[in-house]
């Protein structure tokens, strides 16, 4: 009988043992690098976010002498659609963040009355294409608070609700989380 029919060819314990190892050094050295790589996709996320936002207030700001949500949204001229409801009682508040978002989501004339249609009256805007903020990144909330602090240091709510936060006095708007309120 021949001896070479007999042996069998394979790996050994010992060789899987390496192959095993190594795959788990690699695996720990890859792993974190994905998770950072998230980390920065959600940074970078917030920070466009933010920008994009910022950029509206600006220009907001520039053709109507006060930010969104300091100005009531309920046109006083003629609005062939549907008008503003938001009332912008001292800036801060629901009815606030209402204004804020009619306003920078609607057609506004100078008074920052906004209505769904553009007309004579109602000429400027709108500075974003949806009524409501996107998610942020973090929290995933497009919760809006609107405050009235003129407080350029501020910072997150307690609790960290997520969402934005923002100054109808400054026009700082910020994530809404502690971790975050930086940006």
């Amino acid at each position: 009988m021949n001896t070479k029919a007999l042996h069998q060819s394979g790996f050994t314990l010992v060789e899987l043992l390496i192959v095993v190892i190594i795959l788990a050094l690699l695996s720990a050295i890859v792993v974190p690098q994905f998770a950072a790589s998230t980390d920065d996709a959600r940074s970078s996320a917030a920070d466009t976010s933010l920008s994009n936002l910022r950029a509206a207030l600006d220009l907001y700001y520039q053709q109507h002498g006060e930010y969104p949500g300091a100005l009531t949204a309920v046109p006083t001229s003629a609005c062939g659609g549907t008008s503003g409801t938001g009332v912008a009682t001292g800036g801060a508040g629901a009815t606030a963040t209402t204004a804020f978002l009619e306003q920078l989501s609607l057609y506004t004339d100078a008074d920052g009355g906004a209505c769904s249609v553009a007309d004579a009256n109602h000429r400027f805007g709108p500075y974003m294409k949806k009524p409501q903020l996107e998610n942020e990144p973090f929290g995933e909330s497009n919760a809006l608070e609107v405050i009235a602090d003129a407080d350029l240091n501020m910072g997150a709510t307690a609790g960290d609700p997520g969402g934005y936060k923002y100054d109808s006095q400054t026009g700082k708007i910020i994530i809404n989380i502690a971790a975050e309120a930086g940006r």
